[in-house]
Protein backbone atom coordinates (compact mmCIF):
# COMPACT_ATOMS: atom_id res chain seq x y z
CA UNK A 1 0.00 0.00 0.00
CA UNK A 2 1.68 3.14 -1.12
CA UNK A 3 1.06 6.24 1.10
CA UNK A 4 -0.86 9.18 -0.68
CA UNK A 5 1.32 12.41 -1.27
CA UNK A 6 1.34 14.77 1.86
CA UNK A 7 0.02 18.49 0.82
CA UNK A 8 0.37 20.85 3.14
CA UNK A 9 -1.37 24.82 1.72
CA UNK A 10 1.04 28.25 2.10
CA UNK A 11 -0.82 30.24 4.93
CA UNK A 12 -2.44 32.97 3.51
CA UNK A 13 0.01 35.38 5.89
CA UNK A 14 2.97 34.24 4.48
CA UNK A 15 4.37 36.11 1.68
CA UNK A 16 7.51 36.35 -0.21
CA UNK A 17 11.03 35.30 1.74
CA UNK A 18 8.45 33.71 4.78
CA UNK A 19 6.51 31.79 2.21
CA UNK A 20 9.64 29.99 1.33
CA UNK A 21 10.98 29.20 4.07
CA UNK A 22 7.70 27.42 5.32
CA UNK A 23 8.41 25.53 2.45
CA UNK A 24 11.54 24.31 3.67
CA UNK A 25 10.35 23.60 6.96
CA UNK A 26 7.48 21.88 5.92
CA UNK A 27 9.63 19.78 3.18
CA UNK A 28 11.97 18.95 6.53
CA UNK A 29 9.03 17.55 8.09
CA UNK A 30 7.63 15.20 5.63
CA UNK A 31 5.52 16.95 3.55
CA UNK A 32 5.69 16.27 -0.24
CA UNK A 33 3.93 19.26 -1.95
CA UNK A 34 2.98 22.51 -1.28
CA UNK A 35 -0.15 24.22 -2.74
CA UNK A 36 -0.93 27.84 -3.15
CA UNK A 37 -4.40 29.12 -4.04
CA UNK A 38 -5.87 32.11 -5.80
CA UNK A 39 -8.14 33.04 -2.91
CA UNK A 40 -5.61 33.14 -0.46
CA UNK A 41 -2.44 35.05 -2.20
CA UNK A 42 -2.11 37.90 -4.99
CA UNK A 43 -0.11 36.97 -7.79
CA UNK A 44 2.88 38.83 -6.67
CA UNK A 45 2.97 38.28 -2.57
CA UNK A 46 4.72 34.85 -3.93
CA UNK A 47 8.20 33.58 -5.64
CA UNK A 48 6.33 30.28 -7.63
CA UNK A 49 9.54 29.36 -9.14
CA UNK A 50 11.68 29.68 -5.58
CA UNK A 51 8.54 27.98 -4.18
CA UNK A 52 8.85 25.16 -6.76
CA UNK A 53 12.82 25.26 -6.18
CA UNK A 54 12.10 23.37 -2.82
CA UNK A 55 8.74 20.99 -3.32
CA UNK A 56 6.31 19.90 -6.14
CA UNK A 57 4.33 23.10 -6.21
CA UNK A 58 0.08 22.98 -6.85
CA UNK A 59 -1.58 25.66 -8.19
CA UNK A 60 -5.36 25.75 -7.32
CA UNK A 61 -8.03 28.47 -8.70
CA UNK A 62 -10.28 29.40 -6.19
CA UNK A 63 -12.60 32.04 -7.46
CA UNK A 64 -9.42 34.10 -8.89
CA UNK A 65 -8.17 33.53 -12.05
CA UNK A 66 -4.48 31.32 -11.83
CA UNK A 67 -1.71 33.96 -12.85
CA UNK A 68 0.93 32.46 -15.72
CA UNK A 69 3.96 32.65 -13.70
CA UNK A 70 2.23 29.67 -10.92
CA UNK A 71 0.78 28.15 -13.61
CA UNK A 72 4.34 27.37 -15.44
CA UNK A 73 6.31 26.87 -12.17
CA UNK A 74 3.61 23.93 -11.02
CA UNK A 75 3.71 20.46 -11.02
CA UNK A 76 -0.27 20.65 -10.74
CA UNK A 77 -3.09 22.84 -11.76
CA UNK A 78 -6.10 22.55 -9.88
CA UNK A 79 -9.62 23.57 -11.53
CA UNK A 80 -12.71 23.00 -10.67
CA UNK A 81 -15.47 21.17 -13.05
CA UNK A 82 -17.89 24.44 -12.45
CA UNK A 83 -17.25 27.85 -12.76
CA UNK A 84 -18.10 30.34 -10.42
CA UNK A 85 -21.92 30.16 -10.93
CA UNK A 86 -22.07 26.97 -10.55
CA UNK A 87 -22.42 25.78 -14.48
CA UNK A 88 -20.08 22.85 -15.81
CA UNK A 89 -17.47 24.83 -17.60
CA UNK A 90 -17.00 23.46 -20.84
CA UNK A 91 -12.97 22.82 -20.74
CA UNK A 92 -10.27 22.89 -18.32
CA UNK A 93 -7.13 24.43 -19.58
CA UNK A 94 -3.98 23.27 -18.25
CA UNK A 95 -1.33 23.09 -19.52
CA UNK A 96 -0.72 19.23 -20.80
CA UNK A 97 0.23 16.98 -18.36
CA UNK A 98 -0.28 19.23 -15.19
CA UNK A 99 -4.85 19.01 -14.93
CA UNK A 100 -6.04 18.50 -11.46
CA UNK A 101 -9.60 18.34 -12.12
CA UNK A 102 -11.29 18.64 -8.86
CA UNK A 103 -14.63 19.39 -7.70
CA UNK A 104 -16.02 20.47 -4.29
CA UNK A 105 -19.41 20.08 -3.51
CA UNK A 106 -21.89 21.80 -1.50
CA UNK A 107 -23.74 19.13 0.22
CA UNK A 108 -23.32 15.49 0.77
CA UNK A 109 -24.06 13.76 -2.28
CA UNK A 110 -25.04 10.10 -3.13
CA UNK A 111 -22.54 8.18 -5.29
CA UNK A 112 -24.96 8.18 -8.19
CA UNK A 113 -25.02 11.94 -8.06
CA UNK A 114 -21.31 11.88 -7.42
CA UNK A 115 -20.43 10.02 -10.38
CA UNK A 116 -22.89 11.89 -12.88
CA UNK A 117 -20.53 14.81 -12.02
CA UNK A 118 -17.56 13.38 -13.59
CA UNK A 119 -19.16 11.96 -16.75
CA UNK A 120 -16.89 14.19 -19.41
CA UNK A 121 -13.70 13.49 -21.36
CA UNK A 122 -10.68 14.26 -19.28
CA UNK A 123 -6.92 13.85 -20.23
CA UNK A 124 -5.67 10.43 -19.44
CA UNK A 125 -2.99 11.76 -17.27
CA UNK A 126 -5.16 14.20 -15.37
CA UNK A 127 -5.23 12.91 -11.64
CA UNK A 128 -9.15 13.79 -9.85
CA UNK A 129 -10.19 15.19 -6.67
CA UNK A 130 -13.96 14.73 -5.19
CA UNK A 131 -14.55 16.39 -2.49
CA UNK A 132 -17.94 17.04 0.06
CA UNK A 133 -18.86 18.71 3.58
CA UNK A 134 -19.88 15.44 5.75
CA UNK A 135 -22.81 16.69 8.11
CA UNK A 136 -22.89 13.16 9.36
CA UNK A 137 -20.27 10.80 10.40
CA UNK A 138 -22.29 7.95 8.31
CA UNK A 139 -21.74 9.70 5.62
CA UNK A 140 -18.05 7.82 5.04
CA UNK A 141 -19.57 4.82 4.02
CA UNK A 142 -21.11 6.35 0.86
CA UNK A 143 -17.72 8.92 0.44
CA UNK A 144 -16.28 4.89 0.50
CA UNK A 145 -18.16 4.15 -2.24
CA UNK A 146 -17.77 7.22 -4.40
CA UNK A 147 -13.75 6.66 -3.98
CA UNK A 148 -14.40 2.78 -5.14
CA UNK A 149 -16.93 4.01 -7.95
CA UNK A 150 -14.09 6.43 -9.37
CA UNK A 151 -11.13 4.69 -8.76
CA UNK A 152 -12.65 1.88 -11.35
CA UNK A 153 -13.48 4.50 -13.56
CA UNK A 154 -9.99 6.52 -13.63
CA UNK A 155 -7.84 4.05 -12.48
CA UNK A 156 -6.36 3.75 -9.00
CA UNK A 157 -3.02 6.79 -9.82
CA UNK A 158 -5.47 9.15 -9.99
CA UNK A 159 -8.17 9.42 -7.65
CA UNK A 160 -8.58 11.53 -4.74
CA UNK A 161 -11.63 11.42 -2.56
CA UNK A 162 -12.17 14.03 0.37
CA UNK A 163 -14.57 14.97 3.60
CA UNK A 164 -14.82 17.67 5.01
CA UNK A 165 -16.02 19.26 8.55
CA UNK A 166 -15.77 18.58 11.94
CA UNK A 167 -16.48 15.36 12.30
CA UNK A 168 -14.28 15.02 8.92
CA UNK A 169 -11.04 13.43 10.67
CA UNK A 170 -11.35 9.87 10.75
CA UNK A 171 -13.07 9.82 6.80
CA UNK A 172 -10.20 11.11 5.74
CA UNK A 173 -7.64 8.66 7.05
CA UNK A 174 -9.71 6.33 6.17
CA UNK A 175 -9.94 7.55 2.67
CA UNK A 176 -6.43 8.16 2.34
CA UNK A 177 -5.43 4.59 2.46
CA UNK A 178 -6.60 4.85 -1.18
CA UNK A 179 -6.10 8.43 -2.50
CA UNK A 180 -3.81 9.78 -4.46
CA UNK A 181 -3.10 13.00 -2.27
CA UNK A 182 -4.08 13.43 1.18
CA UNK A 183 -4.47 17.21 2.17
CA UNK A 184 -2.77 18.16 5.33
CA UNK A 185 -2.34 20.67 8.11
CA UNK A 186 1.03 22.02 8.69
CA UNK A 187 0.07 22.48 12.45
CA UNK A 188 -0.80 26.26 14.23
CA UNK A 189 -3.81 28.36 14.76
CA UNK A 190 -4.59 27.93 10.89
CA UNK A 191 -5.82 25.45 8.40
CA UNK A 192 -6.79 25.15 5.09
CA UNK A 193 -9.76 22.81 5.48
CA UNK A 194 -12.08 21.46 8.61
CA UNK A 195 -10.97 17.94 9.13
CA UNK A 196 -7.43 17.92 7.98
CA UNK A 197 -4.82 15.50 10.13
CA UNK A 198 -2.13 16.91 11.37
CA UNK A 199 0.89 16.42 9.37
CA UNK A 200 3.38 15.02 11.62
CA UNK A 201 0.76 12.34 12.95
CA UNK A 202 0.25 11.29 9.05
CA UNK A 203 4.44 11.21 8.84
CA UNK A 204 4.32 8.96 11.83
CA UNK A 205 1.49 6.61 10.93
CA UNK A 206 4.01 6.00 7.71
CA UNK A 207 6.96 5.35 9.41
CA UNK A 208 8.17 1.48 9.02
CA UNK A 209 8.32 -0.76 6.09
CA UNK A 210 5.66 -2.53 7.67
CA UNK A 211 3.10 -0.09 6.98
CA UNK A 212 3.75 -0.83 3.26
CA UNK A 213 1.78 -4.16 3.35
CA UNK A 214 -1.79 -5.46 2.87
CA UNK A 215 -4.55 -5.50 4.16
CA UNK A 216 -3.76 -2.37 6.21
CA UNK A 217 -4.10 -3.12 9.89
CA UNK A 218 -7.75 -1.65 11.73
CA UNK A 219 -6.89 1.70 13.25
CA UNK A 220 -6.63 3.48 16.57
CA UNK A 221 -7.50 7.03 17.60
CA UNK A 222 -8.27 9.48 20.68
CA UNK A 223 -11.34 10.96 20.73
CA UNK A 224 -11.72 14.80 22.63
CA UNK A 225 -11.66 18.53 22.43
CA UNK A 226 -8.75 20.57 22.49
CA UNK A 227 -6.56 17.80 21.81
CA UNK A 228 -3.39 19.11 19.52
CA UNK A 229 -1.08 18.31 22.91
CA UNK A 230 -2.71 14.47 23.19
CA UNK A 231 0.77 12.69 23.26
CA UNK A 232 -1.23 9.23 22.71
CA UNK A 233 -0.12 9.44 18.74
CA UNK A 234 3.53 9.47 19.99
CA UNK A 235 2.97 6.11 22.16
CA UNK A 236 0.20 3.96 20.42
CA UNK A 237 0.96 1.67 17.72
CA UNK A 238 0.11 3.19 14.25
CA UNK A 239 -1.82 4.02 12.18
CA UNK A 240 -3.40 6.45 15.34
CA UNK A 241 -5.51 9.18 14.34
CA UNK A 242 -5.91 12.81 16.68
CA UNK A 243 -9.71 12.60 16.16
CA UNK A 244 -10.49 16.40 17.66
CA UNK A 245 -14.28 17.47 17.72
CA UNK A 246 -16.39 20.16 19.22
CA UNK A 247 -18.06 19.74 22.51
CA UNK A 248 -20.95 18.78 20.85
CA UNK A 249 -20.57 17.26 18.01
CA UNK A 250 -21.99 13.80 17.47
CA UNK A 251 -19.09 11.55 18.96
CA UNK A 252 -22.02 8.74 19.53
CA UNK A 253 -22.55 8.81 16.28
CA UNK A 254 -19.37 8.85 15.13
CA UNK A 255 -17.55 5.94 16.63
CA UNK A 256 -20.72 3.93 15.38
CA UNK A 257 -20.01 4.50 11.85
CA UNK A 258 -16.41 3.94 12.53
CA UNK A 259 -17.27 0.52 13.87
CA UNK A 260 -15.43 -1.37 10.40
CA UNK A 261 -12.26 0.53 10.34
CA UNK A 262 -11.24 1.10 14.30
CA UNK A 263 -9.92 -1.53 16.87
CA UNK A 264 -10.39 1.29 19.22
CA UNK A 265 -10.36 4.19 20.91
CA UNK A 266 -9.04 6.52 23.90
CA UNK A 267 -11.62 8.98 25.06
CA UNK A 268 -10.52 11.86 26.57
CA UNK A 269 -12.80 14.91 28.15
CA UNK A 270 -15.50 15.85 27.38
CA UNK A 271 -16.34 12.56 26.26
CA UNK A 272 -15.80 10.30 28.74
CA UNK A 273 -19.16 9.98 30.27
CA UNK A 274 -21.42 10.23 26.92
CA UNK A 275 -19.86 7.10 25.55
CA UNK A 276 -20.26 5.50 28.96
CA UNK A 277 -24.13 5.69 28.92
CA UNK A 278 -23.94 5.07 24.90
CA UNK A 279 -22.04 2.01 25.34
CA UNK A 280 -24.38 0.70 28.32
CA UNK A 281 -21.10 0.61 30.49
CA UNK A 282 -22.07 0.28 34.15
CA UNK A 283 -18.92 2.85 34.97
CA UNK A 284 -19.87 6.16 34.97
CA UNK A 285 -16.96 7.55 32.67
CA UNK A 286 -15.08 5.52 30.73
CA UNK A 287 -11.74 6.20 28.72
CA UNK A 288 -11.16 3.43 26.46
CA UNK A 289 -13.38 1.33 23.72
CA UNK A 290 -12.27 -1.73 22.59
CA UNK A 291 -13.90 -3.13 19.51
CA UNK A 292 -15.30 -7.10 19.65
CA UNK A 293 -16.56 -7.69 16.38
CA UNK A 294 -20.23 -5.99 15.79
CA UNK A 295 -19.71 -3.56 18.73
CA UNK A 296 -17.81 -1.61 21.49
CA UNK A 297 -16.51 -2.89 24.71
CA UNK A 298 -15.69 0.05 27.34
CA UNK A 299 -12.98 0.14 30.04
CA UNK A 300 -11.85 3.22 32.21
CA UNK A 301 -8.12 2.75 32.69
CA UNK A 302 -8.16 5.89 34.03
CA UNK A 303 -8.10 4.27 37.39
CA UNK A 304 -4.34 3.20 36.63
CA UNK A 305 -3.72 6.96 36.68
CA UNK A 306 -5.65 7.85 39.58
CA UNK A 307 -3.89 5.27 41.91
CA UNK A 308 -0.67 6.51 40.57
CA UNK A 309 -1.66 10.35 42.02
CA UNK A 310 -3.33 9.36 45.26
CA UNK A 311 -0.40 7.53 46.13
CA UNK A 312 1.69 10.74 45.22
CA UNK A 313 -0.14 12.64 47.23
CA UNK A 314 0.07 10.64 50.27
CA UNK A 315 -2.66 12.26 52.19
CA UNK A 316 -5.51 10.56 53.78
CA UNK A 317 -8.45 13.07 53.11
CA UNK A 318 -8.14 14.94 49.31
CA UNK A 319 -10.47 17.59 47.78
CA UNK A 320 -11.07 17.27 43.89
CA UNK A 321 -12.00 19.59 41.43
CA UNK A 322 -14.37 18.98 38.90
CA UNK A 323 -16.72 16.32 38.63
CA UNK A 324 -15.82 15.00 35.44
CA UNK A 325 -14.57 11.75 33.98
CA UNK A 326 -10.82 11.85 35.74
CA UNK A 327 -12.99 12.18 39.04
CA UNK A 328 -14.83 9.00 38.72
CA UNK A 329 -11.61 6.85 38.74
CA UNK A 330 -10.48 9.21 41.65
CA UNK A 331 -13.69 8.13 43.50
CA UNK A 332 -13.21 4.54 42.53
CA UNK A 333 -9.59 4.22 43.85
CA UNK A 334 -10.37 6.40 46.97
CA UNK A 335 -13.03 3.90 47.49
CA UNK A 336 -10.43 0.82 47.22
CA UNK A 337 -7.71 2.66 49.13
CA UNK A 338 -9.82 3.96 52.24
CA UNK A 339 -9.51 7.05 51.23
CA UNK A 340 -12.07 10.59 51.88
CA UNK A 341 -12.34 12.48 48.78
CA UNK A 342 -13.82 15.48 48.90
CA UNK A 343 -15.40 17.16 45.24
CA UNK A 344 -15.98 20.15 44.85
CA UNK A 345 -18.11 21.74 42.04
CA UNK A 346 -17.62 25.23 41.01
CA UNK A 347 -20.51 26.27 43.45
CA UNK A 348 -18.84 24.87 46.00
CA UNK A 349 -15.75 26.74 46.32
CA UNK A 350 -15.98 29.42 49.06
CA UNK A 351 -13.15 29.92 50.88
CA UNK A 352 -9.31 29.16 50.86
CA UNK A 353 -8.89 25.23 50.30
CA UNK A 354 -6.07 23.75 52.36
CA UNK A 355 -4.59 20.51 52.19
CA UNK A 356 -3.91 17.83 49.10
CA UNK A 357 -6.48 18.48 45.91
CA UNK A 358 -6.22 17.16 42.30
CA UNK A 359 -7.47 19.66 39.81
CA UNK A 360 -9.50 17.92 36.89
CA UNK A 361 -10.46 20.87 35.14
CA UNK A 362 -9.04 20.92 31.41
CA UNK A 363 -7.16 24.14 30.64
CA UNK A 364 -10.35 25.24 28.51
CA UNK A 365 -12.35 25.31 31.79
CA UNK A 366 -11.78 28.68 33.47
CA UNK A 367 -11.28 28.07 37.50
CA UNK A 368 -14.30 30.61 39.46
CA UNK A 369 -12.87 33.44 40.91
CA UNK A 370 -13.34 32.83 44.38
CA UNK A 371 -11.07 29.52 43.97
CA UNK A 372 -7.63 30.06 46.29
CA UNK A 373 -5.36 27.84 48.14
CA UNK A 374 -3.72 28.25 51.37
CA UNK A 375 -0.87 25.78 52.09
CA UNK A 376 -2.45 23.42 49.65
CA UNK A 377 -0.37 20.49 47.47
CA UNK A 378 -2.56 20.34 44.15
CA UNK A 379 -1.94 17.46 41.77
CA UNK A 380 -2.08 18.19 38.11
CA UNK A 381 -3.18 15.72 36.01
CA UNK A 382 -2.64 17.30 32.71
CA UNK A 383 0.64 16.99 30.89
CA UNK A 384 2.68 19.21 28.43
CA UNK A 385 1.93 22.71 27.81
CA UNK A 386 -2.08 23.06 28.97
CA UNK A 387 -0.24 21.26 32.77
CA UNK A 388 2.16 23.62 33.05
CA UNK A 389 -0.37 27.03 32.23
CA UNK A 390 -2.70 24.78 35.10
CA UNK A 391 0.31 25.00 37.48
CA UNK A 392 1.06 28.32 36.47
CA UNK A 393 -2.82 29.32 37.75
CA UNK A 394 -2.58 26.86 40.80
CA UNK A 395 0.66 28.92 42.17
CA UNK A 396 -0.95 32.46 40.96
CA UNK A 397 -3.68 31.33 43.76
CA UNK A 398 -1.59 30.61 46.72
CA UNK A 399 -1.06 26.77 45.97
CA UNK A 400 1.89 24.31 45.17
CA UNK A 401 1.20 21.98 41.82
CA UNK A 402 2.52 18.47 41.94
CA UNK A 403 3.01 17.79 37.97
CA UNK A 404 1.46 14.08 37.97
CA UNK A 405 0.32 14.45 34.34
CA UNK A 406 2.38 12.42 32.68
CA UNK A 407 2.49 9.67 35.59
CA UNK A 408 -1.49 9.64 34.98
CA UNK A 409 -0.88 9.55 31.05
CA UNK A 410 1.33 6.67 30.99
CA UNK A 411 -0.15 4.61 33.66
CA UNK A 412 -3.49 4.53 32.11
CA UNK A 413 -2.22 4.38 28.59
CA UNK A 414 -0.10 1.01 29.32
CA UNK A 415 -3.12 -0.87 30.27
CA UNK A 416 -5.37 0.45 27.30
CA UNK A 417 -2.39 -1.17 24.83
CA UNK A 418 -3.05 -4.43 26.69
CA UNK A 419 -6.88 -4.10 25.87
CA UNK A 420 -6.60 -3.01 22.24
CA UNK A 421 -4.22 -6.20 21.97
CA UNK A 422 -7.27 -8.04 22.40
CA UNK A 423 -9.72 -6.15 20.26
CA UNK A 424 -11.69 -8.63 17.60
Amino acid sequence: MTPARRVVTLPPTLLGGDAVAFARECQRRGAEVLEIRTDLHAADAVDPAALAQVLPLLVSERGKPLPPAWVAAAWRVDQDLMDATGERRDSLDAPAGKLLASHHADRPLSTHEALALWERPLPTDALVKHVEPMSEPAHLGTLLETQRALTARFGATRVTVLGMGAVALPARAVLARNNVLDYVAAGGSWAAAPGQRLLDDVVREWKGADRLTLPAPLRLGILGTAITHSRSPRLHRQPFDRIDIPEAGPVEALVDSLLTEYAGFAVTSPFKMRLARHTGSPLDAINTLVRRGSRWESFNTDTEGARKVLERLGARDVFVLGDGGATSALRTVAAERGQALRVLRRADIQGPLEGAGVWTWPERVPPPDSLRFERARVAVIAYGAPGRRIAAEISRRGGTPVLLGAAWFVAQARRQRQLWETAT
